[in-house]
């Protein structure tokens, strides 16, 4: 279990936490509660299910992950866990929305939709945090059973 809270105790994976969660909360709190213009839980199963035809779990995971997962994974708590289940996210979110668009984002409203690089960095910065841990101020480190000292 050690391992799965053990963590480099450096400032870039808690950098790379905050920054994560901060750009994926947003998201998901449109998905949940419909704020910043989102159309809110049910609004977004109908859009999971209905236009996207996904199977209401996977919906229903989706928003869990990018509200829940995100505040556990800011607060550094099963790190490790979280991070690679973005890292799936992501990857679902490209291969599902983003593929036929491109590379790109649509900057200039030229495409008919946006490309995957946002989700580069997204998976990029998962990947990290899968590999380090939740470094300075998780509460992984918090919970790493000590050892006796022989």
């Amino acid at each position: 279990m050690n391992t799965l809270f053990t963590s480099i105790n450096s400032w870039i994976p808690f950098i790379l936490r905050l920054g994560l969660g901060i750009v994926i909360l947003p998201h998901g709190c449109q998905k949940l509660l419909g704020w910043f213009g989102g159309y809110g839980f049910n609004g977004t199963m109908d859009y999971f299910t209905g236009t996207m035809n996904l199977p209401w779990i996977i919906g229903f995971l989706v928003i869990i992950l990018e509200v829940f997962g995100v505040i556990f994974l800011i607060a550094g708590f099963f790190t490790r866990l979280w991070a690679f289940s973005l890292t799936v996210l992501a990857i679902g979110i490209i291969l599902s929305s983003h593929i036929p668009h491109g590379f790109f984002m649509n900057w200039y409203g030229e495409q008919s939709g946006e490309g995957y690089e946002y989700f580069i960095l997204w998976i990029t910065i998962s990947i990290a945090l899968t590999v380090t841990g939740g470094g300075k101020f998780s509460l992984d480190n918090k919970l790493i059973i000590k050892q006796p000292e022989n």
